[in-house]
């Protein structure tokens, strides 16, 4: 009688795919791991977010500008996010960008050098992003969705310039947690109409055809216009959350060991 030749698993059966330790960071939610691996990962996410609370924690209200890294001085965008972070800091909030190049250090240069508050949230990838050299405080982090988390956690509005997926990325996390009550009515300002044309219709569409409330759409702003951004941020923030101009920002005993930004003129609080 003939033996019967082993039992062999299918190609595609869990036995037969193993993810490479090297690349398990990439890949850690296409499915279970090991228990260690998984308990590793989590430390690794908290060990990101304790560092985000202690850089970030005492450096007041902030407004996130959103936008591409690939934007270069002398473009008509980064003039733009320059004197909006410049006025952002004149109304006395830190500027937030991601910390990186283009729309991120356009806005931060035009509150450093008008003497405001700038800090960036700047993310570890493959290819060395470096950080701008206009920031008080940076914090480099390793999860994207912890990076974030950050951006929107301490700020009050969000200022979305033209930008690529990340941007888009950004801004519909932002517009989704409001829409749905995860957070406050923050404002949302879309800058660069030229660029957000269709993007903006395809919203409208989106209203027409039911697939969100028409009321929506009043969650977002769209202007090219500076001033009319910036009354537009303190109309839906400075009032309606009770915020006020102080000379200098209240420090509290640092149970994490976080850091505050000292020597900066009047801030929002």
């Amino acid at each position: 009688m003939a033996s019967k030749a082993p039992v062999q698993s299918p190609p595609d059966s869990v036995a037969a795919v193993v993810a490479p330790p090297e690349r398990a960071d990439e890949i850690f939610l296409e499915g279970p791991r090991s228990r260690f691996a998984e308990f590793f990962t989590l430390l690794r996410v908290m060990r990101d977010f304790l560092r985000g609370f202690r850089a970030l924690h005492f450096i007041g209200p902030c407004v996130t500008v959103f936008g591409s890294a690939r934007i270069n001085p002398g473009d008509p965008h980064y003039e733009l996010a320059e004197k909006m972070g410049a006025a952002l800091a004149r109304l006395g909030f830190t500027v937030m960008t991601g910390g990186g190049p283009g729309i991120m250090e356009a806005a931060n240069r035009g509150a450093k050098e008008v003497g405001g508050r700038s800090v960036g949230c700047n993310i570890e990838l493959p290819f060395e992003q470096v950080s701008n050299s206009y920031l008080d405080r940076c914090v480099r982090l390793h999860y994207f969705f912890v990076r974030k988390a950050l951006l929107i956690k301490y700020s009050y509005a969000f200022v979305v310039m033209p930008g690529g997926a990340g941007t888009l990325d950004e801004l519909f996390e932002a517009l989704t947690l409001i829409q749905n009550g995860k957070i406050k009515n923050f404002p949302i300002v879309i800058m660069g109409t030229d660029y957000w044309s269709q993007l903006i219709g395809f919203l409208e569409q989106m209203s027409q055809r039911g697939k969100i409330s028409p009321s929506d759409l009043s969650l977002i702003f769209t202007t090219d216009s500076v001033d009319e951004a910036i009354e537009h941020i303190r109309s839906k923030t400075i009032e309606p959350f009770g915020l006020r101009r102080v000379a200098r920002m209240r420090r509290h005993f640092p149970w994490l060991g976080e850091q505050g930004l000292s020597g900066k003129g009047p801030a929002i609080c």
